[in-house]
């Protein structure tokens, strides 16, 4: 098939913004870090809220998906911890009692609003994203503040970026490697997927990951190799299933966040199911 070269230039130049919008984010300082994963936090539910619509045949008025979206990011901002303060305004003791209680309220407005169709089971599928997405960026704040007391300084997000990189490599190396030798189908939940690209992947992103968090930020072994090793298979589970979610809401993309690339569900279905694997990997192994 011909290179479109048109669709190519789209593509590469919204992954080089992506890519130096995240990059900002996770490295200048722990505002950005926290700025980058509200605005995560919104796009990603408001992409789910339309989802869910699809799936249970409902209508969901905004004031709903915008309630949950304010109760979510009560359950981010409670990960907080007091480095996360302007001045002596702690945000987790200030904005997590007043952020449920407007989502609350959204949420019965939405409810009673006329042009909301919901059912129960609609209710509970759209409820279950404040584990699908509030908790997991939630943990992802809580690594985030873990090496702030190194002794050579704000050393918190290695954790996040070993994290991140693993996933970003293990799919580059699995598109690669299936590209190349793939055969056999992985799931017919998403066709394009094979074991060997899969397997290669992930082997590559232990190796590669593995070595550079080691030699670039001296990471512990046991943590060098086993994140990588979560972001590669439980970041695989966490696109098999929103490509499940969009197989049943019958859309191929969750949004057009990035030209050519898709939505938030999209660039990080993968970190919402291996950040809860690696923070409760880190909290039994300190």
């Amino acid at each position: 098939m011909p290179l479109n070269t048109e669709v190519f230039r789209t593509r590469a130049i919204s992954a080089v913004v992506f890519a130096a919008i995240m990059l900002t984010g996770l490295l200048w300082n722990i505002w950005s870090f926290l700025a980058l994963f509200i605005i995560i936090h919104a796009g990603c539910w408001w992409e789910y809220g339309k989802i869910t619509e699809k799936i249970e045949r409902i209508s969901i008025h905004p004031y709903l998906t915008m309630g949950f979206i304010a109760a979510g990011m009560a359950i981010l901002l409670s990960f907080c911890g007091n480095y996360y303060a302007i001045g002596n305004f702690p945000l987790r003791e200030n904005l997590v009692l007043p952020l449920s209680l407007a989502g609350f309220v959204l949420m019965a407005m939405g409810l009673l609003h006329k042009g909301t169709t919901l059912t129960l089971k609609g209710f509970a599928r759209l409820a279950l994203g404040l584990a699908y997405i509030s908790l997991s960026w939630g943990m992802m704040m809580d690594l985030r503040q873990k090496g702030i007391g190194a002794i050579f300084g704000d050393l918190g997000w290695i954790l996040p970026v070993v994290l991140i990189g693993s996933i970003w490599v293990n799919d580059t190396m699995a598109y690669i490697v299936g590209s190349l030798i793939g055969k056999t189908p992985l799931s017919a939940i998403s066709p394009k997927k094979t074991w060997e690209g899969t397997i290669g992947g992930a082997i590559l992103a232990i190796v590669v990951v593995a070595l550079t968090s080691k030699f670039a930020f001296n990471t512990a072994w046991l943590y060098a190799i086993v994140i990588p090793a979560i972001g590669a298979v439980v970041g695989t589970l966490g696109d098999l299933l929103e490509s499940k979610l969009k197989r049943m809401a019958g859309v191929k993309d969750s949004g057009n966040m990035m030209p050519g690339h898709g939505g938030f569900l999209d660039r990080f279905d993968s970190m919402l199911l291996a950040t809860p694997a690696v923070w409760v990997f880190v909290q039994i192994f300190g």
